[in-house]
């Protein structure tokens, strides 16, 4: 089980930004451990940005992003209070929902 994506969001100005760290080990597949053996891939494929049940940021990844992805996004008409959703899915069928509150 993964770890939670750690979050902050707050207001700038006339925008809310959100910065994600999804905690993901993120493997690619070609890598070996030290008995020489592939290390299978297990990747997020999918991940969304809810604000009141909107999708205000989505993306999909592939094998070539790094461990932990870090993420910034920024959308209009939040106020400070209101929650976000950040979702994931990735190869393996795992998934990942977590909230923040806007400052």
């Amino acid at each position: 089980m993964s770890s939670p994506t750690k979050m902050k969001a707050a207001i700038k100005g006339e925008y809310a930004e959100v910065k994600m760290l999804m905690q993901h080990v993120m493997e690619n597949g070609r890598r070996k451990d030290d008995e020489g053996n592939v290390i299978p891939a297990w990747y997020i494929t999918a991940f969304k940005v809810k604000h009141k049940d909107e999708v205000v940021f989505e993306g999909q990844f592939g094998t070539s992003v790094s461990k932990n992805p870090y993420l910034i996004c920024r959308f209009f008409g939040a106020v400070a209070g209101e929650k976000i959703t950040v979702s994931w899915v990735d190869n393996r069928g795992e998934q990942r929902e977590d909230d923040a509150i806007i400052e």
